[in-house]
């Protein structure tokens, strides 16, 4: 009987196991109902886990999934882990690298050629002598005097002397007057090429070659000195001179007077396009060095227009070359000294200019080349020189040139007391000259030393321009006129400009100046990267490495801003717990309706259960609650 009763008990336990299963499972979705309906508008993690596993399972980027889907082997988690997390790193180093592209500005470089008419540009024409030598003789007369003296200690040569004029009362004065102390303080001398000492005296039977030719400058305290020395006794001569002659110019106030600023004296004829030019054409400047200089198309009023190229369709000029009363220390070369340059620019001859040789025919071909760059961020150059921290003392309009040059002479002026005779003056200053400033010679060639070494920080204080006109030129040469044309040619300039002239083979010269091409290049600047091509390189990268798009990134910002919430909420959670279990414990008033019965031994007790204090469960209200789950804490 009992082996039949215990099948049956046996069986019994089943079915009541196969009731119970369908009662958790109404449970539990009674629970997705109440959590369905327990949603709000804006929902958090609970933990870093659950939201780590819900970004793995729901992502689109590629590779995330398999952190949770292979989380029962180890192995494969690492792997994944370690290859995703690498993944990532090596895709914001791309970024880095990308975005250092990016903050570096670089640019693309454009070439155009463009074919217009060309504007002519501007042609500065100098006549390579400062002053008609007569005009300054008296004034030049003590250094020719001791010029002559020196040339014949060193080196046996017999220099002609002008021939001296009768002086008035007041040349006598000026005589009186002169320089001939302060030219005698610098003389030129000549040191051992191998030597670092003193200059030693001038010793004629010593050979030349071994010898150094310069001059010694003082500064005003006589406590230093400044050897300015040259291998080439023509240079050193002329920088002597030259020198010298600075200080003379200083010194007459009336040196604008000497100008010889006749324009038919100096060039014969002056056509373009095949049209006589007229005084609305050039305009005349005074070179200390260079003489007298006239620029074509330089008002920007009445601008020169090429419409072809061709030598007949530029400007063509026969000059005077002839070398008649010029200084002849200072004017060592024959001919004419030309500089194509933009409008409203200085002509900087000693810089830019090429000379014009006499008796022949120069046909100077131009190429026009313009250049645009980007300013801001992609380069330092400068609109109008206006955030140069330079004075511009021209009265033209921002170079580089210009800039280097008036931050030298602002230098000068600071340091030496005055300033250059051959560039314009800051307000207020005087130029320089050794009767009132016996130091600025020494001050200014160890200035020069200090410019070309860079110490000065002028190039770096000017910058270049942002646009900028460029003339690319090539010369040819041809005797001009022909033997069998000559004759002629001399006759009609000789009595069209009334002057005879005495050498016909260094006497005349013709200049050409005209466009090669009708095109000209342009080169411009765009920027290499801009905000799209960014965007490009990191979707190009982020689709590398991850296979994703733009939704991906949001994401992944979702992720992030998920992550700080659920660590914001676990913040607060805790300061509230820490702050919970620092309460002090409560009072025994509280449950006086316990103790208030006194207990006597061996009778049975009976609590009291006063009203705000719920009756205990039942046992199947326990045991439906065990299918919950309720958060606990610890005990105190």
């Amino acid at each position: 009987m009992k082996s039949a009763k215990q099948p049956e008990g046996k069986t019994a336990e089943p079915s009541k196991m196969e009731t119970k299963e369908p009662k958790v499972q109404e449970q539990a979705e009674a629970e997705e109902e109440e959590e369905d309906d327990n949603e709000g508008l804006i929902g958090f993690f609970r933990s870093y886990q659950e939201l780590f596993q819900f970004f793995c399972n729901n992502t689109t980027i590629h590779g995330a999934i398999r952190l949770v889907c292979s989380k029962r082997n180890k192995m494969k988690t690492a792997f994944w882990s370690v290859l995703f997390f690498l993944t990532f790193g090596l895709m914001y180093w791309q970024f880095g690298i990308i975005y250092g592209d990016y903050f570096s500005f670089p640019v693309n470089l454009n070439l155009n050629l463009n074919s217009d008419r060309l504007t002519f540009p501007a042609v500065t024409l100098c006549t390579l002598n400062p002053y008609r030598y007569s005009a300054l003789q008296h004034d030049l007369e003590d250094l020719d005097r001791i010029t002559h003296r020196t040339l014949m200690d060193m080196y046996k040569y017999n220099m002609p002397l002008g021939q001296k004029k009768r002086m008035s009362q007041t040349g006598r004065k000026r005589r009186s007057r002169s320089l001939y102390h302060q030219i005698q303080r610098h003389p030129l001398r000549r040191q051992k090429r191998d030597s670092q000492g003193s200059m030693e005296d001038n010793n004629p039977e010593v050979g030349m070659n071994d010898w150094r030719i310069g001059f010694i400058l003082w500064n005003e305290n006589k406590t230093d000195c400044f050897h300015q020395m040259y291998s080439s006794g023509v240079d050193a001569v002329r920088e002597w001179y030259s020198f010298h002659y600075i200080n003379i110019l200083a010194r007459i106030p009336a040196t604008k007077d000497l100008d010889e600023s006749n324009f038919e004296s100096f060039i014969y004829a002056c056509r373009f396009n095949e049209a006589s030019c007229n005084k609305a054409n050039y305009t005349h400047f005074h070179h200390p060095i260079y003489g007298n200089c006239y620029t074509f198309n330089n008002n920007n009023s009445t601008l020169w227009m090429s419409s072809l190229p061709g030598i007949n369709n530029g400007l063509s000029l026969v000059v005077r070359t002839e070398q008649n009363d010029f200084i002849p220390l200072l004017s060592t070369v024959t001919g004419a000294r030309v500089m194509v340059h933009a409008q409203n620019e200085p002509a900087f001859m000693d810089e830019g200019g090429f000379n014009v040789r006499p008796g022949m025919e120069t046909s100077i071909s131009m190429r026009k080349e313009t250049t645009n760059r980007l300013g801001g961020s992609y380069s330092d150059c400068t609109e109008n020189g206006s955030d140069v921290p330079v004075k511009n003392l021209y009265t033209s309009r921002y170079t580089e040139q210009i800039c280097i040059r008036s931050c030298f002479q602002t230098i000068m002026v600071e340091r030496c007391g005055c300033g250059h005779y051959f560039y314009p003056l800051p307000s207020g200053a005087v130029y320089c000259d050794y009767t009132k400033h016996s130091g600025w010679g020494y001050c200014y060639y160890k200035l020069q030393a200090e410019f070309k070494a860079g110490f000065l920080d002028c190039f770096s204080k000017c910058r270049k321009p942002c646009k900028v006109t460029e003339y690319q030129l090539s010369a040819g040469y041809s005797r001009w006129p022909s033997p069998v044309s000559e004759d002629w040619v001399f006759h009609m300039l000789s009595r069209q400009n009334k002057y005879n002239i005495t050498s016909k083979r260094n006497g005349i010269a013709k200049v050409n100046i005209f466009f090669q091409e009708w095109n000209y290049k342009s080169n411009g600047e765009s920027p290499a990267f801009t905000v799209v091509t960014l965007l490009s390189q990191l979707g190009n990268q982020w689709s590398l490495w991850f296979g994703s798009s733009v939704l991906s990134v949001v994401e992944l910002a979702e992720l992030i801003f998920d992550f700080l919430a659920v660590t914001c909420i676990l913040a607060f959670q805790w300061a509230y717990l820490h702050q919970s279990s620092d309460l002090p414990a409560s009072s025994s008033h509280g449950n006086t309706a316990f103790c208030s019965t006194p207990v006597m031994p061996g009778s049975p007790q009976h609590l009291p259960v006063p009203s705000g204090v719920a009756t205990l469960p039942s046992y199947n209200s326990l045991e439906s609650l065990a299918t919950h789950s309720f958060p606990c804490r610890g005990r105190e």
